[in-house]
């Protein structure tokens, strides 16, 4: 993508998820119709469509000839990466949103030809934009991220993961999961996985480990993640498909390889 059409983009982008967060903020306390999906953890809101509905409506007027992947099915159907794609979630961490009022993101990835080229996510609550364009680095709002050039042992680290993932699943062994709880220097979960991608790029976490997420859930946070030397990849250290749910593993350059060969091979 042309610097000058990337430029462009991010601008636009950017001015979108400010106003998408402004909304958010304007509205949030009046009465929302709360709904489940997959499960009863699963949660969708009025509010979750209608930012979606604002962003694709903004989008599609602006770039017709853009695509777009959203989670709540307002987007194209799409079968490859060809062109521009964005690659949208109104509300990442919708539980957060609902129960807690905090801890929630709008995350806005944009890739061409399957290259990622800008990713933005904003804590909305405390007005923290993360961006990256490719190739220009990372921004905590003005402030310029430093890669993650610091050597770090695992037990000198601090993972994001999900609990559940300590119990018997059918998607990872639990007992590689507890042997890597027991190993690290900590363990958080946020739930929201923008704002978990967001924290490895500033250095706030080590990795961020999930056995399930959906392209919108990781698109923005990928971008943002290796303009600072950080890995993204499935937990078998395969890419990650944006065409399709996988699991995730997106850390400190330090202790990929490590969490690959010495807990997650089986």
């Amino acid at each position: 993508m042309v610097g000058s059409i990337r430029n462009e983009l991010f601008h636009q982008a950017k001015e979108w998820i400010l106003e998408a967060g402004e909304i958010i903020r304007q509205k949030m306390n009046e009465p929302l119709e709360v709904n489940t999906k997959s499960d009863a953890s699963d949660l969708v809101t009025t509010l979750d469509r209608e930012i979606e509905i604002f962003l694709i409506t903004h989008i599609k007027q602006k770039y017709p000839e853009h695509l777009i992947i959203s989670e709540e099915g307002y987007g194209d159907d799409l079968q490859s990466l060809d062109g521009t794609v964005w690659i949208i979630d109104p509300i990442d961490g919708t539980m957060n949103f609902v129960h807690q009022k905090r801890m929630f993101a709008i995350s806005i990835g944009i890739y061409h030809e399957g290259v990622g080229e800008i990713g933005l996510i904003l804590d909305v609550m405390s007005g923290i934009l993360y961006s990256a364009k490719n190739g220009a680095g990372a921004y905590k709002n003005d402030e310029k991220l430093p890669r993650l050039n610091k050597h770090h042992s695992m037990e000198e680290a601090i993972l994001c993961l999900n609990h559940r993932w300590l119990f018997d699943n059918d998607l990872v062994n639990e007992e590689a999961m507890h042997r890597i709880v027991n190993t690290v220097r900590g363990t958080r979960t946020y739930g929201s996985a923008a704002l978990e991608f967001a924290y490895v790029a500033e250095g706030a976490l080590d990795g961020y480990l999930s056995m399930r997420l959906a392209p919108w859930d990781v698109a923005a946070g990928m971008i943002i993640v290796n303009e600072v030397g950080g890995i993204t990849t499935n937990i078998a250290g395969s890419p990650v498909h944006l065409l399709q749910t996988n699991s995730i593993m997106t850390c400190h350059p330090s202790i990929h390889r490590q969490l690959i060969n010495d807990y997650l091979q089986s």
